[in-house]
């Protein structure tokens, strides 16, 4: 075996998909990426790119049983390059896994009691946890001999104070039933809040961020000197910003009110604040900039779903300049925080008194690398950070199986 394997293969199990990169660590290169979809349907589909070769994207097309038939795919795919998973350069596999509850606040070797905690989650994360672990008993029948590692999306967020994580319901039946805010979307805050440090030239621990992750899952967070102090997302993924299929912050008697005056069900409920709500139930349309098109033709529907986005954005952005104190920087990322400039523009538009302003002409350059979009003179830093999340996966895994 090579004395010093340097390469990280990141999965992301989703319920029939499965995101992958391979990286090697030694330079932080890419050397594979791909996408396995409509896994357990009559046509599957699988799109990988050979980064390190410099060949062309691959795509196929064929019927993909399940998750195992997918990994080996991937396996093929990877061995076709030269970078097959039985190569001893391989250090580990890295799981994203969205739910760890209060427990793994750290990126953690996976061993049978690991996965049995993360089975007793499934029913604070139903729709992920049950595909990444699916993923993770692939993977370890694949290469049982590799470590394997659960990076949360969660544990990021484990710092933040009781004042902040729990609700305002009765404690016991909280307790018993793992009711408190966990949020999501915490390996992007981890990098971006760390990223938008070294931009302004400083350590994490000297700067107070507030990272706007906005892509069709959309959630804001407040750091405070390299730790999360409060996040918008709470029990499940639903709470907080407009998205682009959720509902975000609603009034809880909404549910009750749909239940006995509407007769819904509690899964019919589930699926409209889940999947019909936000963006598409507001205009029909979920793709920012289709809603800029539309809001360019005049339409005033779309024109209205983009003021109720801006506007819950705008709300955190003040709530949680509240709750630092003192803010450094306000970092926007994700799909539609990195492109989106009339967002970044209109989400910032009145908040000078607080030290936010935005340069037009910065706001407007399109680029890969993260950059400052705000004059000079601002008091408050604001930024675009590009997310990197299977490199953070990559580097928490590596970090924790070479130590």
């Amino acid at each position: 075996m090579t004395a010093n394997p340097t390469r990280v293969l990141v999965l992301n199990s989703g319920s029939s998909s499965v995101k992958y990169q391979l990286l090697d660590m030694a330079g932080g290169a890419r050397l594979a990426a791909g996408l396995v979809e409509r896994i357990g349907e009559e046509t599957s589909r699988l799109v990988h790119s050979p980064l390190a070769a410099g060949g062309g994207k691959r795509e196929k097309e064929a019927p993909i049983a399940d998750h195992e038939a997918a990994l080996q795919a991937v396996a093929a795919e990877l061995a076709a390059d030269g970078l097959g998973l039985d190569s001893p350069e391989l250090a580990a596999i890295g799981h994203r896994v969205v739910h760890g509850g209060q427990k793994f606040t750290a990126p953690t070797v996976i061993t049978d009691e690991v996965l049995a905690e993360i089975e007793r989650l499934v029913p604070v994360a139903p729709l992920h946890n049950p595909a990444n672990i699916t993923g993770i008993r692939t993977a370890q029948a694949l290469r049982p001999d590799l470590p394997q590692v659960a990076v949360f999306d969660t544990a990021f967020h484990t710092t933040m104070p009781e004042a902040a994580a729990r609700y305002a319901i009765d404690t016991a039946t909280a307790d018993a039933h793992m009711v408190r805010r966990y949020g999501f979307h915490g390996t992007s805050h981890a990098y971006v809040a760390r990223e938008t440090a070294k931009l302004l030239g400083k350590d994490p621990s000297e700067v107070n961020v507030i990272v706007l992750h906005l892509g069709n899952g959309a959630s804001a967070s407040a750091v405070e000197r390299g730790r999360c102090v409060d996040t918008s997302m709470g029990l499940t993924p639903l709470e907080g910003l407009v998205m682009g299929t959720r509902s975000g912050d609603l009034d809880p008697a909404v549910i009750f009110h749909l239940s006995r005056n509407a007769g819904m069900s509690t899964d019919e409920i589930d699926t409209l604040l889940n999947k019909k709500s936000g963006l598409i139930g507001l205009c029909g349309d979920n793709d920012m900039r289709e809603i800029r098109r539309r809001i360019d033709e005049g339409d005033e529907r779309a024109k209205l779903a983009f003021d109720i986005y801006v506007h819950r954005l705008k709300k955190y952005i003040g709530a949680y300049y509240a709750v630092l104190g003192k803010v450094d920087a306000v970092a926007f990322t994700a799909g539609v925080g990195e492109n989106a400039a009339p967002v970044r523009e209109a989400a910032v538009a009145g908040l000078e008194e607080l030290g936010l302003a935005v340069d037009a002409d910065l706001n407007a350059v399109r680029s890969g690398e993260p950059r400052l979009i705000s004059p000079g003179y601002a008091r408050v830093a604001v930024a675009v950070v590009p997310t990197d999340e299977e490199l953070e996966i990559a580097t928490q895994t590596y970090d924790l199986v070479s130590a």
